[in-house]
Order: C-alpha cells, then structure tokens, then sequence
C-alpha cells in the first residue's frame, strides 16, 4: 500500500477550518468539496492515458486523453456522497458507483448493505471517496469488494486518517494495488474510534445532524 500525505497550504487551511466546531454544516460541506478537489488532484497523477493526434487552429500536434475503460469513483455512503462532487469536478467523464456500508458503533465493525456497480470491474481504476480513514475496517471491506470484482488499482481518497487504519490496510491489504491519499495523518483513535484531534463525525456534520 502507498501513502500519499498532501502537503499544501491551501489543503492546511481548508482542513483547520473543516477541524473547527464552530464551523457550520453548509460551510462544513462547502469546504471539504473544495478539499476533496485538492486531494483527487494529487490522486489522479496517476490516472491512465493514451496518446492522441488533435489538430489546432494553428497546427497539428498530440496530446493526451483518459483511456477507455473510464475510471470509476465509489463514494461510500453516507458520509462519502458529500465528497462527491468534488472529485468528479476533476473527473467529470468518470462513471460513478455506489457503495453503502455501516459500521457497528460497539464493535466497529464494517457490513455492506447496498451496491450499486457493475459485477465485472476487470481493468478498471476506482477512486473511493470516504472522509474518515479511522479504524480502516470500512475502507478495507470496500477495497476487497472492489478488488474481488475485478479492479486492478484502487485509490483511496479521505480527508483524514488514524495511524491504527493505516495499520490494518497495510496488513489487510498487503500485495495489493492500493493508494490512501489523505489531508492528514492524525495523532490516534479514542476509546470510541473517533481521528483525534480529528473534526468529529463528517457525516453529521456535513448534513446537520449534530447536536
């Protein structure tokens, strides 16, 4: 597994305002759209391409444009739907998947409960969006459902992540195609697997439903 810490004073800025309790839901949801622009930037370096030959108005040359099939981008839900539109700003030709999982709050465990792509992902590159890479069990049951379809190089995109996460995908997920690409790399989990210091729960926070 690959780790990519984003390291941009902009990336800095919007993610200490993310941090910040005092920052409200829409501006929450604002913000990590334009952080999640950020971090798809840095994780499509890697995207594929092929070679074209293109006419300008002055002359002819070659340029370069996404090879077939298009990547795929799998927001897990909730959370990772407000992360969305942000990474498809960047990919817009990209085909969208969906993938909802829940974790169990007393055993932290992951369970699916919904899919929404194609059975067959043979060669395909796939960008999951979820905002928390906190005890990894999640990412690393989303990473393996995709891989078993056939994906050949995943990329995970999230807003923070917990060295214990990072932990378990290394060990969970060693010898695959795998890429985290995170804002930062918090201290630790709390005794209730919250990213300390963190910024709390995204989902609720993005969609209001915090106290």
């Amino acid at each position: 597994m690959r780790l990519h810490v984003v390291d941009h004073p902009l990336v800095a800025h919007k993610l200490t305002a993310l941090r910040d309790r005092r920052t409200d839901s829409a501006t929450f949801r604002r913000l990590a759209d334009e952080l999640v622009t950020l971090l798809a930037y840095e994780a499509t370096r890697d995207v594929r391409t092929e070679q074209v030959d293109i006419a300008t108005p002055v002359a002819a040359t070659t340029g370069v444009k996404l090879t077939s099939p298009k990547p795929l981008v799998v927001p897990i839900l909730r959370a990772g739907l407000g992360m969305l539109e942000g990474m498809v700003r960047l990919l817009p030709t990209a085909e969208v998947g969906f993938l909802g999982m829940m974790r169990n709050e007393d055993t932290l465990q992951a369970s699916t409960y919904a899919t929404r792509m194609a059975d067959d992902l043979s060669g395909r590159q796939v960008y999951v969006l979820d905002p928390m890479l906190a005890t990894g069990g999640t990412l690393v049951a989303a990473i393996q459902e995709l891989i078993t379809r056939g994906a050949d190089d995943v990329t995970a995109v999230v807003l923070l992540a917990a060295p214990e996460g990072i932990e378990l995908m290394e060990r969970e997920l060693a010898g695959t195609p795998v890429t985290v690409v995170t804002a930062s790399v918090d201290e630790h989990l709390n005794d209730k697997g919250f990213i300390v210091p963190g910024l709390g729960d995204a989902g609720d926070r993005m969609y209001g439903t915090v106290d």
